[in-house]
């Protein structure tokens, strides 16, 4: 298929702004800060001055930094030059952005005051040529000196966003997710999470980087005005604010944000009639805090589940259908994540991966238009994780005759804690570096706030036999995993043991050792 300018997602924002060019586009807070016309301008413009840089079609940028209007912006100049958006965790460590760096050979990165400051030593040896702080004066003088750039002409197969999600081997991977796939995706999100109207609100407190990063691209299809908290994160007296500043509002939340956003005195001010819909996922959701979310908020609940894989778009139960099992009180429905998103086949399947018959249990798999392209210079990886034309996404779950998902254990151990994914792999690295440990496993423990909080299960070189002794080892490794890996990843409790539980061949029993950390004191 030849390159079309149609392929480039940065597309939808030239179409909407030909359509509705005064119409609301980025807001901070309750002031709008462009409309579709002037936006659309500054991607224009955006991608005129990376082009000039020397930037070619294809070449890496990546986005270091919390959540400000012009993450937005730098999206759509990215995308309208051609080049690929390299959207970065804010909240790593400093080594764990050097990896990203090094592996996606970012030739520039856009950052924030703090990792501005914070930028690892050697990243120019890296092959980083540039950084330059996200916003600001000299942000707004570089894209004014800039002549526009038409939007890029593209394959549909052409990478957009390379997502770097951490891994079972403890090293992150790149998932390359093409212009394709997001288009597929922004067609999904449309059909089957949630409509948009010209007009809307998408309030943007979860991270730009991830889900919600995703999100913006419907609603500018749409003609919505995409809004970042003036905080750059969750807070729940600016969520109740920007509700009351913002009518028809949507906004994408980790189970734990609505909890914590339902118990907060903020509740009382938040101007429920005027919110649209909230979409949760990344975590588990469970039906006890959905029912208890429905009797505060009503029917504007919808719920996805989706990977990095494929990105928000494997499942979704929108507002309606969760409103219709409340009130047949359909608790077996409520459990569910829903059905299979627009243009995406869902199976559960064995270890041959024939698809096995409704109510049988096995892993999730995957196959359409949102499936990523592969893992960035992984060809191992990719050939594993695709294999048979299906994407194995790890979890463990069974359909319903009526094509309902329900997801039942995670086979690759992942912990979600607060909304993020944390991989035991990479924390049992990071412990067993340390000079005192002699073997760690890594489980999650059931969290009233966060979800799930990580727990590390530590066999000592030295056992600790008394209580200080335990204090002094909890904060050496705590330290020691401050130093190496990022804060949210860091285990929140420790169980010294004086031996793991293993199989015959050696493999350590998570099972068994969930059901130790069970019987240790929690939250």
């Amino acid at each position: 298929m030849a390159a079309s300018r149609a392929h480039n997602v940065a597309w939808l924002l030239a179409r909407t702004a030909g359509a509705w060019p005064a119409l609301p586009a980025l807001a901070h807070g309750a002031a709008v800060r462009a409309d579709y016309a002037t936006l659309a301008q500054r991607a224009a413009r955006l991608a005129g001055a990376l082009r000039a840089s020397g930037l070619a079609a294809g070449d890496r940028v990546a986005l270091v930094a919390r959540n400000d209007p012009a993450y937005v912006e730098a999206l759509f100049g990215v995308w309208w030059a051609g080049l690929v958006a390299v959207p970065v965790n804010a909240k790593l460590h400093p080594l764990e952005l050097g990896f990203v760096l090094r592996d996606s050979g970012a030739a520039l990165a856009l950052l924030d005051d703090d990792w501005l400051a914070a930028l690892p030593d050697g990243a120019a040896d890296d092959g980083l040529r540039d950084a330059r702080r996200l916003g600001g004066e000299r942000w707004e003088a570089w894209i004014a000196s800039a002549h526009p750039a038409p939007v890029a002409p593209l394959d549909a197969g052409a990478a957009a966003w390379l997502f770097y999600t951490s891994g079972t081997t403890g090293r992150p991977k790149g998932v390359t997710i093409t212009h394709a796939n997001l288009l597929a995706m922004t067609q999904a999100f449309l059909a089957c999470v949630e409509a948009v109207a010209p007009g809307d609100a998408m309030l943007h407190p979860a991270p730009l980087s991830h889900g919600s990063g995703l999100y913006v691209l419907p609603h500018v299809a749409r003609g919505a005005v995409n809004v970042v908290p003036v905080s750059g994160g969750f807070d729940a007296d600016e969520i109740a604010a920007l509700a009351a500043a913002w009518d028809r509002s949507t906004f994408f939340a980790a189970p734990t944000m609505l909890k914590r956003l339902r118990e907060s005195p903020a509740m009382g001010r938040l101007p429920v009639g005027r919110l649209k819909s909230v979409v949760l996922g990344g975590g588990p959701l469970y039906v006890a805090d959905l029912e208890a979310a429905f009797a505060a908020f009503g029917p504007r609940l919808a719920q996805i589940y989706g990977q990095g894989e494929s990105p928000m778009t494997i499942t979704a139960i929108d507002r309606f259908a969760v409103a219709d099992a409340v009130r047949r009180g359909d608790r077996a429905r409520l459990a569910s994540v829903g059905t299979a998103q627009l243009g995406v086949e869902v199976a559960i399947a064995g270890a041959d991966d024939v698809p096995l018959p409704a109510g049988e249990t096995g892993e999730v798999l995957v196959r359409g238009a949102t499936v990523m392209r592969g893992y960035w210079h992984n060809d191992e990886a990719s050939a594993r994780t695709l294999a048979n034309g299906w994407l194995h996404t790890g979890d463990v779950g069974v359909l319903d005759v009526d094509g309902f998902l329900t997801l039942l254990d995670r086979s690759k151990d992942l912990v979600i804690s607060g909304g993020s994914n944390v991989y035991p792999r990479e924390v049992e690295e990071a412990l067993q570096a340390h000079p005192d440990v002699a073997e760690v496993a890594v489980v999650g423990r059931p969290h009233p706030d966060w979800g799930e909080e990580v727990v590390a299960c530590v066999v000592t070189r030295v056992r600790p036999h008394d209580d200080a002794t335990r204090r002094g080892l909890e904060a050496a490794l705590d330290a020691h995993c401050l130093a190496r890996i990022a804060r949210f990843k860091r285990p929140r409790a420790y169980v010294f043991v004086d031996d793991l539980p293993k199989n015959a061949a050696g493999k350590v029993l998570k099972t068994a050792l969930r059901e130790v950390v069970a019987r240790r004191p929690g939250p």
